[in-house]
């Protein structure tokens, strides 16, 4: 029997505090870590997230510290900040999931250049950023047995070209970090710490609750497994990719969205910053 785990193990999720970073987060508490490190940029959702994750452990008989540390990522000081309250606290970090992010909709006449810059910023400098900080405290973790985890939160917009919304700047930002993703890999891969992106569909979240309910049942039809993502489909794919079973899948994009993407259509949400 497989027992898939982070047993022991220090977990840093940006954009941690809602939606599938909050899944993330979730998952580490319920399977084994030690200690699970949330941030985002609003002070209020990240002691909110701290006490849900915290009844959750306590619920579940887990042992297991939470940290909540709010933070703008975009700012280059904020984010070293970040990282300097996190390596007061832990001497490495096993996994970092990169998944704080935004997009942006409008036509293409009266869509804000400024609008792209944000996103890009958000879903691909900080990206960079948030790695480039925590690879030593990730390379003090990796063995060779069990390398530490970046997993990068892209999406399947990353995956087609076809997209009705004018979300210009996420689907650009969402290729490029997946692509980002794989010349880690590269790099990283001899310093024992493996780089995989997840390039989910949709899922029932705050950014993507307004167009799920605009779609009706067009979003479920068009999908090959008749459904939306569900909290334990991002939950179960986080954690095989955090496990030491998974220490030789390194550079993959793996969509989870039942196959949608298929079809070569994908409608990002259009939701703002």
């Amino acid at each position: 029997m497989v027992d898939l785990n982070v047993n022991n193990k220090v977990a840093v999720i940006t954009g941690g505090t809602r939606g599938l970073g909050l899944d993330c987060a979730e998952a580490y508490v319920l399977n084994g870590a030690s200690t699970v490190v949330i941030t985002s940029r609003k002070a209020d959702a990240c002691k909110e997230s701290k006490e849900y994750l915290e009844k959750i452990a306590k619920e579940n008989g887990k042992s297991v510290k939470i940290i909540s540390i709010p933070a703008d990522l975009t700012k280059e000081d904020q984010a070293v900040d970040f990282f300097n309250q996190v390596a007061k606290q832990v001497e490495k970090v096993d996994i970092l999931v990169a998944n704080a992010g935004a997009t942006w909709g409008a036509s293409l006449e009266d869509h804000p250049v400024s609008a792209i810059k944000k996103v890009l910023d958000l879903n691909i400098a900080s990206v960079f950023h948030s790695i480039q900080l925590f690879t030593p405290l990730l390379s003090k973790a990796g063995t060779f047995e069990d390398p530490a985890r970046i997993i990068i939160m892209s999406s399947v917009a990353s995956l087609i070209s076809s997209e009705p919304v004018g979300t210009y700047g996420y689907l650009a930002s969402k290729a490029g970090v997946s692509h980002l993703g794989k010349n880690l890999a590269v790099q990283l891969g001899p310093r024992n710490i493996t780089v995989n992106s997840l390039a989910p569909g949709f899922f029932p979240t705050k950014m993507s609750k307004g167009l799920i309910s605009a779609a009706g049942d067009m979003m479920i039809e068009s999908n090959p497994r008749k459904r939306l993502g569900q909290k334990q489909d991002i939950q179960n794919a986080v954690l095989f990719l955090s496990a030491k079973e998974s220490n030789y899948i390194n550079g993959i994009v793996l969509p989870i969205d039942g196959g949608s993407y298929l079809s070569g259509a994908f409608v990002p949400s259009s939701s703002k910053l």
